[in-house]
């Protein structure tokens, strides 16, 4: 557990006693009391009352399986999509509930019909999991993948929209483009990218996986702008329990559109939905509890702020770009990217890992990140980017968190790296 070296020799009595504060939101989360936990933007962190509400779902699914199933779980399901799709500022009709934003990536690219020499286009900041669900469709298929290489660190956005179209041919047939990038939390102009890809004829999958509850959504302006499919999870920002994303098609791209999991909608006879509905709304059985305890989340984090969700992001946003600066000066760097590109999420740049480093065991990135958990009790990750020895690290920003707590792990950042290296 958090904490359990603090009796030791490790931390100097005087920084025991600065053991940071905490939110006053921090007991309305099933979080484990002792630590410090600035990973939000791993996999989220659910409040309990999203559980509780998770917990009624599946009692009642338990209590008559077969009802539930049958006659129950669509009306449940058209309402939760309805004020989620609001929520992201899109049509219900072109939105189905996805376990997460990688199945929505990989959905889309899995239903492509690509062909020799087609290409996709995506970044070296793209996600890695997404990476392969284009390396091996473009396998079978194939066609090719091409990473356009942004830069690190980013002076402007205009860098990354240049970047991006330079990658471009005429035989690039999607787009695969982070709305915020994971490994370095990046919020990227996707409102200038996409109408500059579209205008080549490119379609543009947005991988929205930090994006619902981070920043102000509408899907269906991007769309309008030309984003041909955009997928996000609500398991992060928006707090619901894990398992909870949603991916989006514009209409024209509906029909192409097939789910990874092919069920009984697949030849349904019924008249009343789209086949869109038919194929996405039941994949065979699952557990549709995170989906169906969504709107309790996103209700429940706007009640915690005065104010509710444009609140939230605001504030949110506001301690990750202090936290930006206290770890900066602390590190003695220099912003990564222009503040117009911050979101929840920034990072600061770390010494590189020395070769002793290089050779210790890990159970993550970098075995930092293990020292910190176990001699600290911080849990945030250390991102190796572009490659080791370069590395950052990455502060998430939620409501449960305190600059208290950044400033703590500044203290620790110098002594494990800064002290250590001189």
């Amino acid at each position: 557990r958090y904490w359990r070296d603090w009796s030791s020799d490790v931390c100097s009595s005087d920084l025991v006693a600065q053991r940071p504060s905490y939110s006053p939101l921090f007991d309305r989360f099933a979080i484990e009391p002792g630590g410090v936990f600035l990973n939000h933007g791993s996999f989220g962190a659910t409040p309990r009352a999203a559980l509780a509400a998770l917990d009624e779902v599946r009692a009642r699914i338990e209590a008559e399986p077969v009802r539930f199933f049958v006659r129950e779980m669509e009306p449940l399901l058209d309402a939760a999509r309805a004020r989620m799709a609001a929520f992201v500022g899109c049509d219900p009709e072109g939105f189905a509930f996805v376990r997460n934003a990688t199945e929505g990536v990989s959905t889309v690219v899995r239903s492509l019909r690509l062909g020799p020499g087609d290409e996709l286009l995506t970044s070296d900041h793209e996600y890695n999991a997404c990476n392969n669900a284009l390396d091996v469709i473009a396998a079978r298929s194939g066609a090719r993948v091409v990473r356009a290489s942004l830069p690190w660190p980013v002076r402007s956005e205009q860098e990354v929209i240049d970047a991006l179209l330079a990658a471009c041919t005429s035989r690039t047939r999607l787009a695969l483009v982070s709305h915020i990038t994971s490994p370095t939390a990046l919020v990227l102009p996707v409102e200038r990218i996409i109408p500059a890809l579209a205008a080549k004829g490119i379609d543009v999958l947005i991988d929205g996986a930090h994006a619902p509850g981070h920043l102000p959504l509408n899907v269906a302006a991007l769309g309008d702008l030309g984003c041909a499919y955009y997928t996000g999870n609500f398991h992060k920002w928006v707090c619901a329990p894990k398992g909870s994303a949603f991916l989006w098609a514009r209409a024209d791209k509906r029909a192409d559109l097939i789910p990874l999991s092919i069920s009984h909608g697949f030849n349904s006879a019924r008249q009343d939905r789209s086949r869109f509905r038919l194929l996405f709304d039941f994949s065979g059985t699952c557990d549709p509890g995170p989906w169906l305890a969504t709107p309790a989340a996103m209700d429940e984090i706007a009640r915690m702020v005065p104010g509710g969700w444009p609140e939230v992001m605001r504030r949110n946003r506001a301690l990750a770009l202090e936290g930006r600066a206290i770890l900066n000066a602390a590190l003695g760097g220099q912003p990564t990217c222009p503040e117009s590109m911050v979101g929840c999420l920034a990072t600061a740049t770390l010494p590189d890992r020395s070769q002793a480093e290089a050779m210790m065991p890990t159970a993550y990135h970098d075995p930092l990140q293990d020292r910190l958990i176990e001699r600290w009790g911080i849990q945030v990750p250390i991102i190796p980017f572009p490659a080791p020895p370069r590395r950052h690290v990455r502060i998430a920003a939620q409501v449960y968190n305190t600059p208290d707590q950044v400033r703590y792990l500044a203290r620790a950042l110098q002594a494990e790296v800064v002290q250590a290296t001189r």
